[in-house]
């Protein structure tokens, strides 16, 4: 067969085998660890596997050198210890110079996160709340001046432990000590029309309350609907939660307002539930079902970012928070994920068999 001939054979193979949805699910690309690989290596770990889509929890400058030209979509974070800085319109304009447009195009930064996981009322993050609102408007300021305001969306990424009321799910709805805190934050994201950032983890849910939430309901692994609402039926977890954080911004005026899952994910070790087999169902699971909306806003795809690249052995916190990791540090995959149509691991040999072709005729 001539070249041209198994060329286009092979190209329609992979267009056969590639799902637009999973290859638009995102891996957090975390640094907390020792032994992790180098910022270029990464990177062509991600081109390599076709995870299109990172979050980046800082300005890390060998990362943002190493995705120019990647074509790879980032969430780009502000740390917490940022924000008093960025609460100062000097901070922030100094901010996105230095850390957005020298980076800009060739870096497609998507989002900024202002911020992640901030809780406002008796936590060690409390004292930062005041800065978060201003913080925010100032990065949004700033990239407008810059003219990118069309390109990069700025907002914050919460937590659910800022529900008070998650079940049923249409009953959903913030504290009330909260209010105060989130309300002008979610007001200025529907006024700028950008979506809210929210880490997601069934896990936990699962693990603080394995009498009441099973596993299967949890794993997306459920033969049938397990929670009815208001004529909604609930098969898993996550579709719950994520339509109980819907109701809760309803509640608060803000019903319009799309939600961006920027983190979820099941370690494979280190306490309650956690396995390699359960990870690996709760991963690819979530991965096939991104793209299917929720029983609140059914056939609405929702972006989500896998929490995380490595597991990361310096991360702090209980052991759990160690090995959420989809790679081990040798970069070998835990897990046979399908990003855009080819398993984790698999897709450089199917490039390499390509070129190897080639070269022979």
């Amino acid at each position: 067969m001539a070249m041209a001939g198994i060329l286009l054979l092979l190209l329609g193979f992979f267009a056969a085998n590639f799902n637009p949805t999973a290859a638009q699910v995102g891996v957090c690309y975390g640094m907390l660890g020792n032994n992790l690989p180098n910022a270029r290596e990464v990177i062509d770990l991600y081109r390599s596997n076709n995870i299109r889509r990172m979050r980046l929890y800082d300005p890390n400058s060998q990362a943002l050198q190493a995705l120019r030209g990647s074509n790879i979509e980032l969430i780009l974070g502000v740390p917490n210890s940022e924000l008093p800085n960025l609460a100062n319109p000097s901070g922030a304009q100094s901010w996105v110079q230095r850390n957005v447009v020298p980076y800009w195009p060739s870096v497609r930064i998507r989002y900024i996160a202002v911020g992640n996981e901030v809780r406002p009322v008796n936590d060690e993050t409390s004292w930062l709340a005041q800065y978060v609102l201003p913080a925010l408007v100032n990065v949004f300021n700033a990239v407008r001046s810059a003219g990118l305001e069309n390109q990069i969306k700025v907002s914050i990424a919460i937590d659910m432990t800022l529900i008070g009321v998650s079940f049923p799910p249409s009953a959903g709805a913030f504290r009330g000590e909260i209010r105060s805190y989130l309300d002008p934050i979610i007001g200025h994201l529907a006024w700028a029309r950008t979506p809210l950032l929210a880490n997601i983890y069934t896990y936990f849910s699962y693990a603080d309350n394995p009498r009441d939430i099973s596993l299967q309901y949890a794993t997306f692994t459920s033969p049938s609907p397990v929670v009815w609402d208001q004529g909604r039926g609930y098969q898993n977890l996550f579709d719950a939660m994520l339509d109980s954080l819907y109701s809760a911004l309803e509640k608060a005026g803000q019903g319009g307002l799309e939600v961006v899952v920027s983190e979820s994910g099941w370690p494979s070790a280190g306490g309650f539930g956690t396995s390699v087999d359960n990870a690996a169902t709760y991963l690819s699971n979530l991965i096939r079902h991104a793209g299917g909306g929720t029983p609140k806003r059914p056939g609405r795809a929702i972006e989500t970012y896998l929490f995380a690249m490595f597991d990361e052995n310096q991360k702090p916190g209980p052991e759990i928070e160690k090995h959420f990791g989809l790679f081990s540090p040798n970069k070998q995959p835990k897990y046979q994920l399908r990003f855009g149509g080819g398993r984790v691991g698999d897709i450089n040999a199917s490039y390499n068999a390509t070129f190897s072709l080639k070269a022979d005729m």
